[in-house]
């Protein structure tokens, strides 16, 4: 795909997402032991010889510029192509953050029309997916569709999830987000979108200059019935993370076995930043039962169907159960941790109780001591 370009917006739905984007963007927020969101959507795109990746901020990315080091751990370090970040203002005179994709991609229109490349992908940086986007271009090129959109078949967990309806063909007939959660599976938008620069530019021009900033609403919506449409189905795994509930259900899912294989085992890998660690050091009592522990860990006590990030401390008689804890939490002895999410360097003193439910799990945010 050496005519594709990429362009990743880092920032989405933080506002649902609380505690775990105070300091931090969606795209660097820690998933599944030792990832981050935004590692799935990089290695998708270099999996796929896209090499040319713009990636749009917001706010509190000092930890995204961190982790991703201009690239090194996915190959993109080089002089040709790569990876430019670009800071979380549109062109305007009074500096203000960007209010959608349609003023974000518009902010970045030289680096876009510079690139060499003929097309676009946009993805946002909130899914957990591994795909292979020589697929999509296939499909694209083959429905000669003007916009091609990634779509799955899933629960709207959450509002505001863009509920696609297509015929038998592919062909997108309606678009709409919905209003409230559902218990039935419906076609939803991925928030990926396959695109000819010159047709997005165009676009993207026209409902700028009008003062539009959503791209689903002002353009997508507005232009079905002109633009070809085509929705591409995406059958292995694909999690959205946009608010907290979600991001402990699709952490939960990754226990299962088969998930876990869709996700990281297939025939393309999913890079992340290289820590040197030592291996996970399971001592006299511990127990550990249907859980992810990452490397670095020290373990003392029980843990039971939950998710251990690198350098992570359980006591003695300590037990963790459904629960994610972050990178460098300590759980002290004789602790409880159930249906919780403890972020960074989280310490649980000795005899404390945390519990919160599995429809809502209680969030500790990164530093605190409980």
């Amino acid at each position: 795909m050496n005519g594709v370009m990429g362009v990743i917006f880092a920032s989405d739905n933080e506002n649902k997402l609380n505690e775990l984007t105070i300091h931090r963007t969606t795209a660097s927020l820690p998933f599944c032991g030792r990832y981050r969101l935004i590692d799935f959507t990089l290695s998708n795109f270099v999996n796929s010889g896209i090499t040319q990746i713009g990636i749009v901020t917001r706010s509190n990315y000092s930890s995204l510029m961190d982790h991703i080091r201009m690239g090194r751990d996915w190959d993109l370090n080089r002089k040709n192509s790569g990876i430019a970040v670009f800071p979380p203002f549109v062109l305007n005179s009074s500096r203000e953050m960007y209010k959608g994709k349609i003023e974000a991609i518009y902010s970045i229109q030289d680096f876009i029309r510079r690139a060499p490349e003929e097309y676009v992908l946009l993805s946002n940086s909130n899914i957990a997916m591994n795909i292979d986007y020589d697929e999509v271009m296939d499909a694209h090129l083959k429905t000669k569709a003007d916009v091609t959109m990634l779509v799955h078949r899933a629960k709207t967990t959450t509002s505001r999830r863009l509920v696609v309806e297509a015929d038998e063909k592919g062909e997108v007939k309606d678009l709409y987000f919905s209003q409230t959660p559902a218990p039935e599976d419906k076609t939803l938008g991925l928030n990926v979108y396959l695109i000819k620069k010159d047709l997005l530019m165009s676009l993207v021009e026209h409902e700028y200059a009008r003062g539009h900033v959503d791209f689903e609403k002002d353009i997508l919506m507005k232009q079905l019935g002109s633009l070809g449409i085509h929705a591409f189905m995406v059958k292995r795994h694909a999690a959205i993370v946009d608010d907290v509930r979600t991001y402990y259900n699709e952490s939960m899912k990754v226990l299962d076995p088969k998930i876990r294989e869709e996700l990281f085992y297939g025939d393309s890998i999913i890079y992340t930043k290289v820590k040197d660690s030592v291996p996970a050091h399971y001592k006299e009592n511990a127990s550990v039962k249907n859980s992810l522990i990452a490397d670095g860990c020290e373990i003392d006590g029980l843990v039971e169907n939950s998710i251990l990030f690198r350098g992570v401390k359980v006591g003695k008689g300590a037990e963790v159960r459904n629960s994610i804890v972050m990178e460098d939490g300590n759980i002290m002895d004789n602790s409880s941790v159930c249906y919780a999410i403890t972020d960074k360097n989280v310490t649980v003193t000795s005899g404390r109780t945390i519990s919160g439910y599995e429809s809502y799990p209680v969030v500790i945010v990164k530093d605190k001591t409980v």
